[in-house]
């Protein structure tokens, strides 16, 4: 809070409370029928209630100054909030696009197939054969089938036989 404020506030205050005892003075001389007395009084009240409106004026001005000071403030932190969205969005972009070179390069990421899930696999294929099969005759067109950012299967990137599992390349 602002100084003026705070000292507008106690001032009109104070003026207010010491107004009123004049004003008892004026309610005494009333009630007697003295006027001088009564003139006296109403103008200690004026000069008191004079004295708290120019404090109100001073409460009024720091006011706005407070309010002032509050915009200004918040206008800064606004500022700063933009500058860091617009800072973290330009970082974001260039992961983004640190990302889409990486994929340029080659896969991204890899998917295992567990042991059970080498297990069902082998149960689906035994029974989709056709009938006088065996389960191992029609190796090669049940191997999986890798394919290239254009759509169409890529038979270099095959697995490699022996090695553990069979992996699948995928990219996002």
């Amino acid at each position: 809070m602002n100084t003026k404020t705070m000292e507008g506030l106690v001032g009109a205050r104070m003026n207010m409370e010491m107004a009123n005892t004049p004003l008892r003075a004026f309610k005494e001389a009333r009630r007697k029928g003295d006027t001088a007395a009564m003139e006296r009084a109403m103008g200690y009240v004026n000069d008191l209630s004079d004295q708290a409106q120019e404090y109100k004026a001073e409460a009024d001005k720091g006011m706005s100054e407070d309010a002032e000071d509050s915009r200004e403030k918040a206008k800064l932190e606004r500022e700063e909030a933009v500058r860091k969205r617009r800072e973290e969005r330009e970082r974001s972009e260039e992961k983004i696009k640190e990302d889409r070179e990486k994929r340029k390069d080659g896969p991204v990421d890899q998917v295992e197939i567990s042991g059970d899930g080498r297990a069902l696999q082998k149960e689906a294929s035994a029974d989709e054969m056709p009938d006088g099969k065996e389960p191992g005759a029609d190796a090669a067109a049940r191997e999986p089938v890798i394919y290239t950012r254009s759509g169409t299967a890529d038979t270099a990137a095959a697995p490699v036989q022996g090695t553990k599992g069979v992996s699948v390349d995928c990219s996002v």
